[in-house]
C-alpha cells in the first residue's frame, strides 16, 4: 500500500541529516559516483567525491552538477581554473578514491597522496586520474543557486574530450556496467515510519532486458 509523506515525520525531526533534507534520505535514488579533478590556485591537484549529477544534450555534451558546495575546494578551483575533469572510478580503486576526503588540506597534492596516479588532460587545463576507465575533460559553462543564498549551487560544464578504456567501451570484455562498471551512490535509505537508516551503499548497474522488448 502507498503512504504518502508530504511533511516531515516525526521521527526525522531533531535528528542530524548533515544538510540533506528529510526526502533525500525517504527516496534514495541512485546517482553516479566521481571523482572530480581540478588544479587549486597553487598548482596542486584537487580531487572531491562527488555523486548528484546528470547529463544531457543541447548542441553539445553537458554534465549538470545538483548540489555543489561554494565553501569547498571542488568550487574554488573550478571558478579560478574553469576547467576540470570527471573521472569514473571502478569498485576495485574506490577505497584509494575514497580517502581523498581525508587528504582534502590546500597544500595537499590529493590525487598522489591518494596512491593514484595524475596526468595532464589533453584539451583542458586540469589533472586526470589515470586508473579510472573514464575520463571527462569539461569546461566551466554557469551556475546557479539552488535557492536564494544557498550555500548549494547548481553548476553546468561542458564535456569537450571524451577518453576511456577500450575494455570498458567493448561490451565483450568488461564493459561499462556491472561489477567492473560505473558506481553508483545508494545515500542512506531511511524508513519514513521509524526512522532506521540504512548505510550508505556503492551500487552498480545491471542490464536486465533489451529495452524494445519490454
Amino acid at each position: 500500500m502507498k503512504k504518502e509523506f508530504k511533511n516531515c515525520p516525526a521521527c526525522f525531526e531533531g535528528k542530524e541529516l548533515y544538510g540533506f533534507d528529510w526526502k533525500e534520505h525517504v527516496v534514495a535514488i541512485p546517482s553516479p559516483l566521481v571523482v572530480v579533478t581540478s588544479y587549486k590556485a597553487n598548482g596542486k591537484t584537487n580531487a572531491t567525491l562527488q555523486s548528484w549529477l546528470t547529463f544531457s544534450n543541447s548542441d553539445g555534451f553537458y554534465c549538470i552538477f545538483a548540489d555543489v558546495s561554494k565553501y569547498g575546494h571542488m568550487y574554488q578551483s573550478i571558478k579560478e581554473q574553469k576547467s576540470l575533469v570527471i573521472n569514473f572510478p571502478s569498485a576495485d580503486i574506490y577505497p584509494k578514491c575514497y580517502s581523498t576526503i581525508a587528504n582534502n588540506q590546500y597544500d595537499d597534492a590529493e590525487i598522489e597522496m591518494a596512491g593514484l596516479t595524475a596526468e595532464e588532460a589533453s584539451t583542458v587545463h586540469a589533472p586526470r586520474i589515470k586508473e579510472c576507465f573514464l575520463n571527462l575533460e569539461c569546461e566551466y559553462v554557469w551556475e546557479k543557486e539552488l535557492t536564494p543564498d544557498s550555500y548549494h549551487i547548481v553548476m553546468c560544464v561542458k564535456v569537450i574530450n571524451v577518453v576511456m578504456d577500450e575494455e570498458y567501451y567493448n561490451e565483450q570484455k568488461k564493459g561499462r556496467y556491472g561489477n567492473t562498471g560505473y558506481l553508483y551512490n545508494i545515500h542512506s535509505p531511511a524508513n519514513p515510519e521509524t526512522g532506521k537508516e540504512e548505510d550508505t551503499y556503492l551500487g552498480i548497474l545491471k542490464k536486465i532486458k533489451r529495452y524494445r522488448e519490454l
